[in-house]
This record gives C-alpha cells, structure tokens and sequence, in this order.
C-alpha cells in the first residue's frame, strides 16, 4: 500500500477565463490570470492510496462516495498513468501501474458555490496522484483536464494560464509569474453571499455564452487582449492602482457577456451589487484624498461572491465598513461571521458609515472569510492527516472536512 495526503489551493482569476475553443480538452478561448489564495483558510484535501489488495477503484468526496467514471476524473487519471508507464521504474514498481486506487478528497469551503472549489479539488487531485507515481515535471496540463481554472492552482502568486494555439493542447499550459508577496502585506476579503450549489454551472454557462453572446466575440478579439497587455505590465511595475481597475473591469466584462447569452446566466445578486458599489464609494473617497495607493478592487467569479483584494494597510477599516453595510444576523458571533485571518476593525468615520446607506439590513452576507495570498499544493507528510485508513485504504470517520 502507498499513501499520499496533499492541500491545494483555490485560486481567483482577476482576467477572467470564460469559453472554451474545445470542451474536450478544455482549451481556453482566451489567456487568463489568477492570485492564488492561503490554504490556512481554504483549501482542497486529497488523500490516494493504491494497494493490489484493492478490487476496484474507489473516489469520497466531501464524506459521500462517487462515480469514478466522471470522463474528467478518468482523463486526469490516465495521463498520470500514461506518463508513469514511460518512466524507467525500478525493481517491482512497474506492478503499481496495475495496482486499483482509492481517492478521498474533502474541501474546507462551499462546494460548486462560484468558489473555485473544482478548481483546488482536481489541481489537489492531479498533485497527489502525482506524487503516488513519482510524476515529475509540469502538472498544470494535466489538472487543466479535470477543470480548466485548476491548471493556476498548480502554482502560488501570480499564476498565467496561457490558452495555447496547438490543436492537441500540449502548450495550454500554466505558469507562475509573480510570488505570493509580489503586492506586500496584500489581504483578500470573500463576501460569501450565497453558499448553494449555483443554478447554473460554469461549463454549461461558457458553452451557452460562447453560442449565443455577441458581446463575447468582441470581448475575445479586442477587449481581454488589450486588458491582458495591460495587466502584465501593471504587475512588472507594481502598479496597483492600475492593477484594481482592470481587475474590476475584466470581472464586470464577464458577468456582462453572462447577461448577454441568451438565455442569460445570472450570478451575481443584489447583495453582489451592493458589495461592488460599496468598494466604487470607497475608491472614490480614497481618489478624493490622493490616496490611490490603498484602492480596494473586486472580482467575482461565476457566483454571487465577492473577492476583494485590499491593501493591508487598510484592512482593518475595510473590515469594519463591510461590518457595518453588512452586519451579520442575531444568532452570530463575530467569529462565526468573520472567518480566517483575525482582525481588529477599526471606529469608522462619518464619510465612511454614510456608504452604507439608509437600507442596512443584517444577513444579507452569511459570512466573511478573510485571508491572503499563498502558495501552491503541498504534501502532508503527517500519517493522521491522512483521510483514507492505513490498514482498510477506507475513509476515515472525519474525512469529510478538510
């Protein structure tokens, strides 16, 4: 039996990857950048063991078993496998190829919530199997397999996904292109609005917008690639004022090419709006006293969640003025509401408390988790964190939470 325990982490897209030139191999229509988050506070966790005293294969996500047939999952698996039948494997170790595998995987976090959750399960998946055949090399193909977005959560910072031109998908590949502490002391707030399974999932939604969306046509052969451009060099040169507006921009064109298929892909709510408004009032008074330099931006993914990404400096005030707009429900502590990262949210100011408006109303948000930027995948090299049971290869009582 061999067993291998990894995290990995979700990741956030701040140019925005929607379409797909082919679904099979799920190849983007365009380039796309994303930050990846802490795993202190978000993560996927993924147990494999193979063992040739297994019959079969086996997959548990979040503590319920699964259908191993899902088409991704087998197209993540057998390039693994592929890849290891071409390593000169030593002694009996050729054997392991025939060996059956047991998959345990569980998130810390809501699940096909507009999250990234596919995101950290299948780059956490992709990585741990890894590991168990002894893959070296790039990995973020492979995860790409499993879901498009999962091929940035291979790496930490900054992360390009680059689309690719060739027909098989060999060069659709990511890459790290800024370290985690690139913007120092850079805090990131998810406004978690509405933690149910989204109405309409994203592989459905790229391939009605990519049939019916007119404005997406101009957004693939105009827009993202100038916003591209742009966002390269605003993170060369540290710009992050710059970096906040295209951020906010590409986030915007995106869920205006959703409200442009027919028929429309609603993700974001009125509590989405109302977050994204308050971040516009903020800015504006941050303009207002020639203090661009601690800007807050958003983005929002194919949910209603909001992701800031706020300067440290500032956070704490950020914290408070969401607090305020949005004050949790009677039956929850601070803590309960304010996850992640502690914090101290500060007195606010007149100008401050009158963004919120005459219409506050609590549980508008369920929660808030507050966290920062991280790393990449990592091995847990601690046998208890394990979610599979060393002798049986079966989960654990508690292996549905990571």
């Amino acid at each position: 039996m061999k067993t291998v325990t990894c995290t990995a982490p979700v990741n956030i897209a701040v140019i925005k990857y929607w379409g797909k030139r082919d679904e099979k191999l799920i190849l983007p229509l365009n380039d796309s950048i994303s930050f990846t988050l802490s795993q202190d506070d978000m993560c996927a966790k993924t147990t494999v063991t193979i063992s040739p005293k297994f019959t079969e294969d086996k997959f548990w996500l979040n503590g319920k078993e699964e259908s191993l047939e899902n088409p991704r999952i087998q197209n993540c698996l057998k390039e693994i496998r592929r890849r290891a039948s071409k390593r000169k494997l030593e002694g009996s170790a050729e054997d392991i190829l025939n060996w059956h595998i047991h998959i345990c995987s569980a998130n810390n976090f809501p699940t096909a919530a507009g999250l990234a959750s596919s995101a950290a399960g299948y780059a956490c998946l992709v990585y741990a199997l890894g590991q168990v055949y002894g893959i070296e090399g790039d990995l973020s193909s492979i995860a790409r397999q499993g879901s498009g977005s999962a091929c940035r959560s291979i790496y930490g910072g900054l992360v390009r996904w680059h689309k690719g031109e060739l027909e098989d998908g060999t060069d659709s590949i990511a890459r790290p292109i800024a370290p985690a502490d690139h913007f120092p002391n850079l805090r990131v707030i998810i406004c978690v609005a509405n933690s149910e399974r989204k109405k309409t999932g994203s592989t459905d939604g790229m391939r009605q917008t990519v049939q019916t969306s007119k404005l997406m046509q101009h957004r693939i052969k105009e827009s993202v690639v100038s916003r591209m451009e742009s966002m390269i060099k605003a993170i060369k040169d540290k710009n992050w004022p710059a970096f906040c507006d295209l951020t906010m921009a590409d986030s915007n064109e995106m869920h205006a090419v959703c409200q442009d298929t027919f028929p429309p892909c609603v993700y974001m709510t009125d509590t989405s709006h109302a977050v994204a408004n308050l971040v516009h009032q903020y800015n504006d008074l941050k303009i207002s006293q020639r203090d661009i330099n601690h800007k807050v931006c958003y983005t929002f993914d194919a949910g209603p969640n909001a992701c800031l990404f706020v300067p440290g400096a500032v956070v704490e005030e950020v914290l408070a003025l969401l607090l305020f707009a949005f004050p949790p429900s009677s039956s929850q502590s601070p803590a309960e509401y304010v996850r992640g990262i502690q914090a101290h949210p500060v007195t606010l100011s007149k100008e401050l408390t009158s963004m919120a408006g005459e219409d506050i109303e609590s549980g508008k948000l369920m929660y808030l988790i507050h966290t920062k930027v991280g790393d990449g995948p990592r091995v847990i090299p601690d046998a208890d964190e394990s979610l599979l049971d060393a002798t049986t290869g079966l989960p654990k009582p508690a292996s549905g939470a990571a």
